[in-house]
């Protein structure tokens, strides 16, 4: 008799999801990404505003122009602000200085989709409302088998003229979290995790 697998429980989902830096080039459907997108307005939201907005960004052309302009705008970010710099230097795993100054990085790894949370006005708690919502997007993508990561760095070159007028972004939408969405290359490792800080306890 055949087995059917149990499915994921939401620990599972939460203790499983990686960020993941390396892509398959497959195209992530249509009928997914919006999959995704509705398990991301799940998320709580500050007293029940909803003001989220989504862009969603496959074209290959597009992506290639944004992962460039990110890259040269990061570095002049990082050139005049010394705290970004150290923290950067130190903090990542990688050298993102060294692979920002590589024509050839592709600051999205190679995902087929971006996906980017904005918010919408100038509510006080918006931005916390994109990164509730960021986070039901991941793990969703988690349990269907995908990879995702957020691509923070992305976030002012969504904001900018050049990319607003490309993607025809309002102007009172804000980009939030921009969130690379595909089929993982190979599996990733999981990463320790420091324990937690509970600083009070009464």
């Amino acid at each position: 008799m055949e087995t059917i697998a149990s499915p994921l429980s939401a620990l599972d989902v939460i203790y499983s999801r990686r960020s993941v830096r390396a892509y398959t080039p497959d195209t992530v459907p249509e009928s997914t990404v919006r999959g995704l997108i509705d398990a991301a307005v799940q998320a709580p939201t500050t007293l029940g505003a909803q003001s989220w907005s989504f862009v969603v960004v496959q074209d290959p052309r597009r992506l290639a122009r944004l992962s460039d302009l990110t890259k040269v705008q990061f570095m002049q970010q990082m050139a005049t602000d010394p705290a970004l710099y150290l923290a950067v230097r130190s903090n990542t795993g990688e050298d993102l200085v060294t692979r920002f100054s590589d024509p050839g990085f592709d600051v999205f790894y190679g995902a087929t989709t971006l996906i980017v949370i904005c918010t919408r006005g100038t509510r006080s708690f918006g931005t916390a409302d994109c990164w509730l919502a960021a986070e039901n997007l991941m793990l969703a993508a988690s349990a269907l088998g995908l990879g995702s990561c957020c691509i923070g760095a992305a976030a002012g070159a969504l904001n900018s003229a050049e990319m607003r007028l490309e993607l025809a972004i309002p102007a009172v939408v804000t980009a939030v979290a921009p969130i690379v969405v595909g089929v993982p290359a190979q599996p990733t490792p999981p990463i320790d995790r420091r324990e937690p800080d509970i600083i009070a306890w009464k």
